[in-house]
């Protein structure tokens, strides 16, 4: 009978992972901060910008927050939920790319004098265009299943740990596919500088989603405590972390 008990009480211990309904205002306002920070950072992206040896581009201040938004979604919706997002922002940033595009070769009126600086501005640069969703796409997707697939194995526990290691795999995916299209787009073309290209926008997206791991647990804590359907049972509704 004791044993029987220490089962049970082991299973009803066990880590579980909880995730809230996408059927809420908080979802959607997410989902659409995430689009229009891609959508910001795909046009930063066409400008080359150098600080000092270091070599980026104008989007770099912004896509590090589109990652804390899809740990957010990722952890208190899932992954089902965190795709479907994934794929919509993707689908937005293609639209407006596509929107931009017809905005340039509308015919303008005589008295129209930013021609030039609309399509220096807005223009799409389709390679970089291509690396940025691409790089979206592939890197969002794995921080969010890496994400999920650590929540399921230790349930509430381990939020920080989590965050971390999917921001790694994600990160390094994403800056790979990007610098690799993107790289002669923005003038690189030896190796060398490539690298840096390469290993300074891991870097620091990297760094800053790391620097930002407490206001992303602390966002993630508001969203679990405000979810209605968010309901951790016992077991681990006192060990979020």
């Amino acid at each position: 009978m004791g044993e029987k008990t220490a089962s049970t009480s082991t299973r009803t211990q066990a880590p579980r992972a909880v995730f809230a309904s996408a059927g809420s205002p908080y979802f959607s306002t997410v989902l659409a901060l995430m689009a229009v920070v891609v959508i910001l950072s795909n046009i930063g992206a066409a400008k080359g910008v150098t600080f000092g040896s270091i070599v980026t581009d104008g989007g770099f201040f912004l896509f590090p927050l589109a990652y804390i938004i899809g740990d957010v979604i990722s952890e208190v919706y899932g992954f089902k939920v965190a795709r479907r997002a994934i794929v919509t922002t993707f689908a937005l940033a293609a639209f407006s790319t596509a929107c931009f595009w017809i905005m340039i070769h509308l015919p303008a009126a005589e008295w129209y004098d930013g021609q030039e600086a609309l399509e220096r501005t807005l223009g799409p640069v389709w390679l970089i265009v291509l690396a940025s969703l691409l790089g979206f796409l592939v890197g969002q997707t794995l921080n969010s299943w890496v994400l999920v697939k650590m929540k399921e194995r230790f349930g509430e526990r381990g939020l920080v740990g989590r965050l971390m290691g999917s921001t790694g795999v994600g990160e390094f995916a994403d800056t790979l596919i990007f610098c690799s299209i993107a790289a002669t787009v923005i003038g690189i073309t030896d190796m060398p500088t490539f690298i840096n290209y390469v290993l300074v926008g891991f870097v620091y997206k990297t760094a800053v989603e790391f620097l930002f791991v407490p206001v992303t647990t602390l966002v993630i804590r508001w969203f679990k405590r405000r979810e209605p359907s968010y309901a951790p049972g016992p077991q681990t509704a006192g060990t979020a972390s």
